[in-house]
């Protein structure tokens, strides 16, 4: 298998890697609860379970 006779410089690597940033989470506001979160993702609003404006699960009575 070939392998670089020589080292890549770290300048070299650095232009490589500009392309790769990090971006920022989409936020959405859930019809239901009126409560930011982030898109596709469930989220907890006062003890239950919401995925896409629906009940999913609710936390139960502790005895």
């Amino acid at each position: 298998m070939p392998n670089p006779k020589r080292r890549h410089s770290q300048q070299r690597s650095a232009k490589r890697r500009t392309h790769y940033k990090a971006e920022a989470a989409t936020i959405s506001v859930d019809s239901a609860t009126g409560e930011m979160h982030v898109r596709h993702r469930a989220h907890v609003s006062e003890g239950k379970l919401y995925y896409k404006g629906q009940v999913v699960a609710e936390k139960a009575p502790i005895r």
